[in-house]
């Protein structure tokens, strides 16, 4: 069977319309906006503020098992590091057992900005849950996929 040189427009249609990825990247990016927009007063990302989020932990996180519940390559995340280190939000420090890896850690201004943000996501959040069906069955859903 030979490969066509061309596709439909119907074929077009069909993938825009079933391609669960294109689906996921338009909703993820749609939600990206809201909540940019939400802590735009704060001067923060919603990228930033789950980075932040995910270090507030009794003890600072090694940079691989932040990477991971982040889903980023180490390269990404210190790239995402460096704005919040200027503003000095987070530290990033050697690990004491293995002087190659990096310890991230909430500095007390990355805790007081992380305690007024927490309240602007959550009001985020609610609002964008009371639009959907079954925001549980969706977020259900979307963590058996990663």
């Amino acid at each position: 069977m030979s490969k066509p040189d061309s596709l439909t427009l119907e074929t077009t249609h069909y993938v825009r319309d079933n391609c669960l990825c294109l689906a996921a990247q338009r909703a993820a990016r749609a939600l990206a906006r809201r909540f940019d927009e939400a802590l735009r007063p704060l001067d923060l990302t919603n990228g930033q503020f789950s980075l932040l989020m995910s270090l507030n932990r009794p003890a600072p996180p090694l940079m691989k098992d932040v990477a991971h519940v982040l889903a980023m390559d180490r390269t990404t995340l210190t790239a995402a590091l460096k704005p919040l280190q200027r503003r000095r939000l987070v530290a990033v420090r050697p690990d004491r057992s293995d002087r190659r890896g990096r310890r991230l850690a909430l500095t007390a201004a990355g805790k007081r900005l992380l305690v007024k943000a927490y309240p602007v996501w959550a009001r985020t959040l609610e609002e964008i849950e009371r639009t959907l069906p079954d925001a549980a069955g969706l977020r259900a859903g979307l963590w058996t996929l990663s």
